[in-house]
């Protein structure tokens, strides 16, 4: 019972967080939606029943005909009046206010996205909420804003309908125990079943979200058109439809049961029931006048109203409590690799050890196993081996994306743990094999927001480099074209293998201690891949290269092999001592030189 009162306690805390984070950011939008919720509820209560009550009263005391009209006349320039602020609210200080908290909050929510560890964003759970805290997370700050005045101000209406009623007859208050138990009870057990079914069905709209995606997204149309992939995309998306239909169906009979005795409670019973009262008093016991008998109907229809709404609101607080819950947490979450650790201002890198260093992604499924080597000085090193010999896992350690399980990296002698993290990141530059061309120009793909004093030179010279200036100079705007047409007709649209060296000009340009090239080759030929690795080498002066390559062709002159396997080293040296061991490099390296001449008589060193 104590966690469930603290929940509830949490859910409410949730909203007052809301309304103070709406405040921190625009205290006119929190201030014109108090003044709209005291007119919508002033407005409300004297028209249904002080307006009414007045004229009544006039005509049976026989006002005059000019007194009533003179009444009707103000309250008609008044409610002309407030409809000018109301307009003026929702056209002008709404759309203001609201896109100035929208850039806020999801500034503050893309920050923490990139400030919390990449393993967040592989775990399936912390994903699923982090994608709920992005859904609507704004719109739900602005109602927990709006809910909190409804509902202060819906009190004060509500006692002001109760107390006219009570004026006429103090019995009929009675009739409202009906609606607080439709809304109150029902309700809230309807709320729990529509939260239940959001719950259950987040992960089979994530799958038909991504079925979307796919289906209109240009850089899946040729897979779609060319393969039977459809059919599977589209048994996945029915999958996930079947599976919200179970959902439905898991709490339909009781959403069935509930609605009906809500329905029943808050409309039939309070009108059927009162309307039988006033007629009892109006006929049978003579006591109430016609005049008195519209007024308390009219009350007790803006009572209830006022409680549907009451309820509606409290239920809405409470589903935006469970909503911002995923926001709240989200944005308190301690990160494990806090993006603004701080800590030493890392020099020039002149050295790199990994000692003993182990790591899973999974627990009890080790990547890297016991894994030591040292780079020392200004060398071009290659990590190659088969697939999952953990390789790229080696850069994700060395960049701090992931820490070791057990072990240690020092760079230049100091564990990496140690340095100021985007002062030390800033000591690399890379090409990764998983990487992503965005929607901008050639020019930013390849500077990627970093500041350089000539930025058209660096990014025309890091082209140059990775081989592919002549293409970019012959785009309609050059490097300042707009890479895919997602945003532009105008945009360009590459192949593989020059995107790949577009990717790779990114490490050409940074002026880093330490490039990394993570199978920069893959998508080229091989007289282009020639080419690619004749670049690095000639840019490979004053700063460490390190990089991953499974074609040991490409790997010949690299200062320092390291041969992997199961996450350690088990060969280590230059191109010609990993031959002369005639160990597993030599073994794939003379497999691999045979695919490419079609001579199982290869050896290495024999003339061809």
């Amino acid at each position: 019972m104590k966690n469930k009162n603290q929940n509830k306690f949490r859910i409410f805390a949730n909203n007052a967080y809301a309304v103070k984070t709406v405040w921190n950011i625009s205290k006119r939008q929190v201030i014109h939606l108090a003044i709209g919720s005291i007119i919508h509820y002033v407005e409300w209560i004297f028209m249904s029943i002080f307006f009414l009550r007045y004229v009544i009263g006039a005509i049976e005391r026989e006002a005059p005909f000019k007194e009533i009209m003179m009444f009707i006349g103000i309250c008609f320039a008044a409610c002309c009046s407030l409809e000018i602020y109301s307009s003026y609210r929702k056209a002008v200080v709404y759309p203001c206010t609201e896109n100035k908290i929208y850039r806020c909050l999801y500034r503050k929510l893309y920050a923490k996205a990139r400030n919390v560890e990449l393993r967040c964003f592989e775990d399936a759970d912390f994903y699923n909420r982090y994608t709920m805290a992005l859904e609507n997370s704004a719109d739900k700050m602005i109602s927990s804003v709006r809910i909190l005045f409804e509902v202060l101000f819906g009190v004060v209406a509500a006692a002001a309908a109760f107390w006219s009623m009570f004026s006429i007859d103090k019995w009929s208050v009675l009739f409202v125990i009906s609606p607080i138990i439709g809304n109150f009870v029902f309700g809230a057990l309807m709320n729990k079943i529509w939260g239940g079914r959001y719950v259950d069905t987040v992960k089979n709209n994530r799958i038909a979200e991504y079925v979307n995606r796919v289906m209109h997204l240009a850089e899946y149309a040729k897979e779609i058109r060319y393969s039977s992939i459809h059919e599977l995309m589209m048994k996945r998306y029915n999958d996930a439809m079947d599976g919200n239909a179970k959902v439905a169906d898991k709490y339909g009979r009781k959403a069935i049961a509930y609605t009906w005795a809500q329905n029943v409670t808050t409309f039939a019973l309070v009108f059927e029931g009162i309307m039988i009262y006033a007629a009892y008093r109006t006929i049978v016991s003579q006591t109430m006048g016609l005049a008195e008998l519209a007024i308390m109907f009219t009350a007790m229809s803006t009572s209830s109203w006022i409680l549907i709404g009451l309820f509606n609101n409290f239920t809405e607080a409470l589903k935006n409590g469970q909503f911002l819950e995923y926001f709240r947490t989200f944005m308190e979450y301690k990160e494990k690799i806090p993006e603004n650790q701080d800590g030493i201002m890392p020099e020039k890198i002149r050295s790199i050890e990994f000692k003993n260093v182990c790591f899973e992604y999974k627990e009890n499924e080790p990547v890297i196993n016991n894994l030591s080597f040292e780079i020392e000085g200004d060398k071009v090193c290659a990590l190659v081996g088969h697939n999952g010999a953990g390789k790229s896992t080696i850069i994700k350690l060395l960049f701090r994306l992931y820490d070791p399980t057990s072990g240690e990296i020092l760079v230049n002698g100091i564990n990496i743990k140690e340095y100021n993290l985007k002062a030390y990141r800033k000591q690399f530059s890379a090409a990764f094999q998983d990487y992503k061309v965005m929607a901008m120009s050639v020019k930013d793909n390849v500077l990627m927001g970093e500041k350089f004093e000539n930025p058209d030179e660096t990014a025309e010279r890091a082209l140059k480099c990775a081989g592919v200036w002549d293409k970019v100079s012959s785009l309609s705007n050059g490097i300042d074209t707009i890479m895919t047409k997602e945003f532009d007709n105008d945009g360009a649209v590459l192949s593989g293998g020059e995107q790949q060296k577009i990717v790779v000009a990114r490490a050409f340009a940074q002026q880093a201690s330490v490039k990394v090239f993570d199978e920069p080759s893959s998508a080229l030929d091989p007289i282009a891949e020639y080419d690619l690795y004749k670049g690095i080498m000639n840019e490979s002066k004053g700063h460490i290269t390190l990089f991953i390559s499974h074609r040991l062709s490409s790997v010949k002159d690299a200062d320092e092999v390291f041969m992997l396997e199961n996450g350690t080293v088990i060969e280590q040296g230059t191109h010609r001592q990993l031959m002369d061991m005639d160990g597993k490099y030599c073994e794939m390296f003379t497999k691999q030189a045979q695919n490419y001449l079609a001579d199982e008589n290869y050896k290495e060193g024999v003339a061809i």
